[in-house]
């Protein structure tokens, strides 16, 4: 069994370094630094299995920028190029994955094709019909950014979007590949499978929004939000988990899977997902808000990524709330150690910790660490537990 898979982010990296523990894997990615370090047996992202198992595992792991090399001898091809939402077409850009699809076609006419990328509802049947096939199958993932490899030897389910020989082949390596024992496994047509997973994360996205406005309100109305949040959370239907606030949901999936399971409500009657989109910008700009009061000269970021111990700032909710403020005419300082450079979109890089804690006012920390202890007096955060 040669299996190959198809951009090395989060998603196809953790699964390459899964299914080569077993199985003969390629792995493609656009970008020639990635294929370097992968090489060399170091991570291109951070996550802690991933760095562990390139740097220790006996893997069966070949990476490659070459297309004919990758697909013209695979059994199972795993695309998992990127689908960032397009605010103006309302839809996510696949071309990403299409433009994948069409090489493997290029090289091999028989390989069966799994999406892991996050698409529209009614995608792969449109796809297959597209490019006049039937070996397309969506399978989504539901990884964790910085624990993906864990997610995966891990896994809270695996769900394939086919019930065929082909499809139960997929999940089984999957599972053989995992640590855990017992793995729910579902087959569903692939439309239903697209469903789950916007539905899945809408709906982590809007407990993110939920417990966001609770503390909202309480911070208006002068209220505990940690003795509200543990009251409520007692209730084992609710439970004591995924109920830390923070400046907004942020990173890979959720703000681009809400917006496009919005976009396929369209016909449909709602008011919660369209509320959960809004909820998450209301919130941006409460938090705006509680720091203008406070009338700073400059603001301090204390980091930029999405969440601890991670070095993805994608739709991190601290950016919409620093270009808020600096419309304002405040000046913002930015300590994000990850970053080599001066400056950041126009705003002052400033990473020697000591001197950021100085010429900040207000420090804003989406997640708060232990390194600001000592100025806590000019912490701004609503990270109650210290965890995401």
């Amino acid at each position: 069994m040669k299996i190959t898979v198809a951009g090395l982010g989060y998603v196809g990296l953790s699964l390459a370094c899964l299914l080569a523990q077993k199985y003969k894997v390629t792995a493609i990615d656009i970008v020639p630094e990635k294929i370097k370090l992968i090489k060399n047996k170091k991570s291109p992202i951070k996550d802690q299995e991933i760095e562990d198992f390139l740097a220790h595992k006996e893997l069966h792991l070949t990476p490659t920028c070459i297309g004919k090399e990758a697909y013209q001898d695979a059994d199972y091809v795993i695309v998992a190029a990127p689908t960032n939402y397009d605010d103006e077409s309302h839809q996510f850009d696949t071309s990403a994955v299409e433009s994948v699809i069409t090489e493997i076609m290029k090289y091999n006419d028989y390989a069966t094709i799994i999406i892991k990328s996050t698409i529209p509802v009614g995608y792969t049947k449109s796809i297959n019909e597209r490019f006049h096939t039937d070996r397309i199958i969506f399978s989504p993932e539901f990884l964790r950014e910085g624990k993906a490899l864990y997610d995966n030897l891990y896994p809270s389910r695996i769900i394939v979007g086919e019930n065929s020989s082909r499809a139960h082949v997929f999940a089984s390596m999957l599972k053989e590949c995992a640590m855990k024992q017992d793995i729910p496994i579902l087959f569903t047509n692939p439309t239903e499978a697209e469903a789950i997973k916007l539905f899945a994360n809408t709906y982590l996205a809007l407990r993110v929004a939920y417990f966001n406005e609770l503390d909202t309100y309480c911070e208006i109305k002068n209220l505990n939000t940690k003795q509200i949040i543990e009251g409520v959370c007692l209730d084992p239907r609710i439970g004591m988990h995924y109920n830390n606030p923070s400046f907004g949901y942020g990173g890979y999936c959720l703000p681009k899977d809400t917006k496009q399971l919005k976009a396929n409500y369209e016909g449909v009657p709602n008011d919660i997902i369209k509320a959960i989109v809004d909820s998450n910008m209301t919130r941006k700009k409460h938090i705006v808000q509680m720091i203008l009061d406070k009338h700073p000269h400059t603001v301090g970021v204390y980091r930029l990524t999405m969440k601890a111990n991670s070095d993805n700032f994608r739709a991190s909710a601290i950016l919409d709330v620093m270009n808020m403020i600096k419309k304002q005419g405040i000046e913002i300082i930015i300590y994000e150690p990850t970053l080599n450079q001066d400056s950041y979109e126009d705003m002052k890089l400033v990473n020697d910790l000591e001197a950021f804690k100085t010429q900040s006012d207000i420090i804003l920390a989406n997640r708060y660490t232990h390194e600001i202890d000592e100025v806590i007096e000019k912490v701004y955060t609503r990270d109650l537990y210290f965890r995401d």
